[in-house]
């Protein structure tokens, strides 16, 4: 598949597009469910981060310790996300995380001295108009049990992802390892959601069916098979054809969220998911433009435009 990248690329948004659906179906504690997603991923993350550390040797301990502060706001991302889904659904919960787009710009603007693109410039005013929208102050009729806490929770888990996605990129500069990095922030994501769950009294290590076959479905489908195929694939697609590929996961998670579990957001909601994605094609596809071609492809798995959209 990895000779196909745009075939791989799509079975990688359909897999992270279920993510939402599984924690809602699940219905469990979100950092309970953050934390089983983090840990049933771990064995096969694990196996493919030895056989990194077989063919390139171990990495250093500074890098795994960034790793391990990369999952921190792994776990911050993933328990407020799970509040979002329950606040405001699935599919617009989805949209709104992916928020992070633009917040890694921003981000990387005001702390790591990247120069700002005028793609992101002209993004953040239109997707905050849609998050807006779909907060439900504007209009009648919103959907879920509390839109607005589903959006503030909603943006916290943009900006916890960013904040992921430049540290665990920051702490591995050998971008022949995916896998390792991977499984240190998915580790450490594991043990803060514990510490999460038990201060608020939501961790419950007991498995129950049917809840862990969707957390284990969840864990298999987004945490490992999705992220990779998606960083593998991002890169060696053209710029166009990546922008389109960075918005398709939330339009499918809106579209899953409404056959699968009858969500019906309101059409002034429906309009803030097309600025969200707009805004997100926009400073997607300029981010992509900006890239220098290198003379061999090599797949930039930590690149902040090249990590999946949302989860």
């Amino acid at each position: 598949m990895l000779n196909r990248p745009l075939l791989a690329g799509f079975c990688g948004t359909f897999a992270i597009a279920f993510s939402a659906i599984f924690v809602r179906l699940a219905d469990v504690d979100p950092s309970n469910a953050a934390f089983f997603r983090c840990a049933y991923a771990l064995p096969v993350l694990g196996a493919l981060a030895a056989r990194e550390r077989t063919g390139l040797g171990p990495r250093s301990l500074g890098e795994r310790r960034i790793a391990w502060i990369a999952g921190i706001f792994l776990a911050a991302d993933l328990v407020l996300w799970h509040y979002s889904i329950d606040a405001v659904g699935a599919g617009l919960a989805t949209v709104l995380g992916n928020t992070q787009v633009v917040f890694v710009g921003l981000l990387a603007w005001l702390f790591l001295k990247e120069r700002a693109s005028l793609a992101a410039a002209v993004a953040v005013p239109v997707v905050f108009t849609g998050v807006v929208l779909i907060s439900g102050v504007v209009g009648a009729g919103a959907y879920g049990d509390d839109p607005v806490a589903g959006v503030v929770y909603g943006v916290g888990t943009g900006l916890s992802y960013s904040i992921f996605i430049l540290v665990l990129r920051r702490g591995n500069q050998d971008i022949r390892r995916p896998a390792g990095p991977l499984f240190d922030a998915t580790l450490s994501g594991a043990a803060c959601s514990a510490l999460a769950g038990l201060a608020t009294g939501g961790l419950d290590l007991a498995p129950t069916w049917p809840a862990h076959g969707w957390l284990v479905a969840l864990a298999l489908t987004s945490q490992v098979l999705g992220w990779l195929l998606i960083s593998v694939s991002l890169p060696r697609l053209q710029a166009m054809t990546t922008s389109l590929m960075l918005t398709l996961q939330p339009v499918e998670t809106v579209a899953l969220g409404a056959v699968l579990l009858d969500e019906s957001p309101s059409w002034v909601q429906l309009g803030g998911v097309g600025l969200i994605l707009l805004g997100l094609s926009i400073s997607s596809l300029g981010a992509r433009r900006a890239e220098k071609p290198e003379a061999e492809w090599v797949p930039d798995v930590n690149n902040a435009h090249s990590a999946p959209t949302r989860r």
